[in-house]
């Protein structure tokens, strides 16, 4: 296995430069087994393992204003610019580690292997259409009150590149408008009949993502029975995020059979986005249009996400939200600058501020008019 990573630093061509003094200082700044300067008489390589990048940026920095020639600065720019342009790399608490991060076995003729066997056997049946239709002007933007159901049917069929929502959990929480003593049965009935709307009009290649935590008090594992319903109608799981909210005091809360396996009682620091892609695992979008960053997207496909819940609830009178930030990596993480987003249980309209302070547009959608009045005030409020 490779030792380090060698990236060339250009030299410049016609301006004086002291290269040996340049290499004695980079070097003093750094540990010899993360990055070094190496200087021969044709070539000058840095050669990295591993490195905080702005730790380097600073470093560099200061030795740029150290320096009072202009080929010393060319030189020290030329050398970080040579670490950033290193595309491939991992994460290591906060330095980027360029040697031996991606060294875990690989399958063997794996895309062989999945030809044959089916990939997603599930849902290889789909009859999806691959055509899309561009959303209703007057639905681009909006805060609409209504019922999902109903409100979606307005809507042409493959509209929406993005689902994000997290459906109301009615279990004992005062939802609104919406009662929250329903019969199993009918809870989910409606909640599908909610999500048989959002799969018509996504798009081919679109993503549906739910943010839901199992129903301890009931013993309904909500995460495996929402999944299974997309499963059968053949939307393909694209992968399971685990929300950890830290919020450690939860686990006192109740026992079960103190000390006693006869029933103890799990608690939960975490919920789960369940993540499903509809026809294709594949989103059609415009490269330049992607605005995550090459460090977000290592932090965020590790599917652990350690995010605060949302600590304004009281004020804006909703018991249950989750946080912009969590709304913001997803679509960031699933979706293009510019792509139609769709929360179908909106609330007070964190998946819209979401979307809109990451340049896409949105339609956002709730039964309770309180909740949609809290939904446009904060948007009003919110500067891009």
């Amino acid at each position: 296995m490779e030792q380090y990573k060698s990236v060339p630093v250009r030299l410049p061509d016609k301006t004086p430069v002291d290269i040996l003094t340049i290499q004695r200082r980079f070097n003093q700044g750094f540990k010899r087994e993360d990055i070094f300067l190496d200087v021969s008489p044709d070539a000058c390589l840095i050669n990295v393992r591993e490195v905080d990048m702005r730790e380097l940026r600073a470093t560099v920095g200061e030795l740029i204003e150290e320096h009072d020639t202009t080929g010393a600065k060319m030189v020290l720019r030329e050398a970080l610019q040579a670490v950033e342009s290193i595309r491939s790399y991992g994460l290591k608490g906060r330095k980027r580690l360029f040697v031996g991060y991606n060294s875990e076995r690989k399958v063997r003729q794996r895309q062989d292997k999945e030809k044959r066997r089916g990939r997603h056997y599930y849902a290889n049946d789909h009859a999806f259409p691959r055509q899309s239709s561009e959303p209703p002007a007057e639905y681009l933007n909006r805060i609409v009150c209504g019922d999902s159901s109903e409100v979606l049917k307005r809507l042409p069929d493959n509209c929406v590149d993005m689902v994000f929502t997290s459906p109301p959990y009615n279990f004992g929480l005062e939802y609104g408008e919406s009662p929250d003593d329903y019969q199993w049965e009918k809870y989910y009935e409606k909640l599908f009949s909610v999500f048989d709307e959002c799969i018509r009009v996504l798009k081919f290649g679109g993503r549906i993502a739910v943010n839901v935590q199992p129903l301890f008090s009931d013993y309904i594992p909500s995460h495996h029975v929402i999944s299974n319903f997309f499963m059968r109608r053949k939307l393909v799981w694209k992968g399971e995020i685990m929300w950890e909210k830290n919020n450690y005091n939860c686990k006192y809360t109740a026992w079960g059979s103190w000390k006693s396996p006869s029933s103890p009682y799990l608690k939960y620091t975490w919920e789960f986005i369940e993540v499903f892609c509809k026809g294709s695992l594949k989103a059609a979008g415009n490269a330049a249009e992607a605005d995550i960053t090459a460090d977000e997207f290592k932090q965020w496909v590790n599917a652990r996400w350690s995010v605060a819940p949302e600590r304004n609830m009281r004020e804006y009178g909703h018991p249950a939200m989750f946080p912009v930030e969590l709304a913001t990596r997803v679509l960031k993480l699933f979706s293009f600058r510019g792509a139609f987003v769709l929360d179908p249980f909106a609330g007070v309209g964190t998946t819209a501020i979401a979307a809109k302070n990451s340049g896409r547009r949105y339609l956002n959608i709730d039964v309770s008019r309180d909740y949609c009045d809290a939904a446009k005030k904060r948007l009003a409020e919110t500067l891009l």
